[in-house]
């Protein structure tokens, strides 16, 4: 069995409010929820530090949980989660963004299951082909794997690097969609953050800096970017107003 835990804020720089703005006739969280209520996890949570999401979730029958407003991140937001339900350390959470209306079941369930199945990994995670065209989008994440489906590494930058005359390596867009350990989670908030993770911004470095195994595999299915721009929001509209 696992757990999801849907963190979601009112502040956002470039679309405040993004978590309630409607879409199709719902907001934008309901629809996250929505869609992993249908994962089978044990429980669904949506964590929160305001009280316009925590009432707009409470209404439509969702578990809240009120969180500090002081976190620095979402997985920040997660630990505490765990610590106030008391969720035991072996107990499996899946991380789903508050901004990732389009998020398939079959990937939460997917990532819950990999962690399940790898018991050496403190994390799991998953990837999808990228066109080299894209590749040097500073704005979607590459990711590079082993053999044996560890993550080496994550960079905005085109990696692995296409050396003139070499023969070139397929590129991988990462999918922010995570499961955790909860105990390796608690670990993870006390450790500072990395010099790789501060220069790409990028949380799962911290991760790799401390050795920590991130296991990772292709989507089951594809998943459309989530919603950071006016532009994505218009589109994610569009898209979830067709299967209305």
């Amino acid at each position: 069995m696992f757990h999801i835990v849907i963190p979601a804020r009112f502040g956002s720089t470039r679309l405040p409010g993004k978590a309630l703005l409607p879409i199709a006739g719902k907001p934008m969280v309901a629809w996250v929820w929505e869609r992993a209520m249908k994962a089978g996890a044990e429980q669904v949570v949506v964590a929160t530090d305001d009280e316009r999401i925590a009432d707009e979730m409470s209404s439509r029958g969702a578990q809240v949980a009120m969180t500090r407003a002081d976190h620095a991140s979402g997985t920040d937001r997660l630990a505490e989660v765990v610590d106030q339900l008391g969720w035991k350390e072996h107990a499996i959470v899946v991380n789903v963004q508050g901004d990732e209306p389009l998020m398939r079941v079959a990937n939460i369930q997917r990532v819950a299951a990999m962690l399940n199945e790898t018991a050496g990994a403190d994390m799991a995670t998953l990837m999808e082909p990228l066109a080299p065209a894209d590749a040097e989008q500073q704005s979607v994440v590459k990711v590079v794997a082993s053999e044996t489906g560890r993550a080496l590494y994550f960079s905005r930058s085109a990696i692995p690097f296409h050396r003139e005359g070499g023969m070139p390596a397929p590129f991988f867009r990462h999918i922010g969609l995570y499961a955790y350990r909860a105990g390796f989670l608690k670990t993870f908030v006390g450790w500072p953050p990395a010099a790789a993770e501060q220069s790409e911004s990028l949380e799962q470095l911290r991760a790799l800096a401390h050795d920590a195994h991130i296991q990772i595999e292709l989507a089951p299915e594809a998943v459309p970017a989530g919603v950071d721009t006016e532009s994505d929001l218009a589109a994610v509209r569009a898209l979830l107003g067709e299967e209305q």
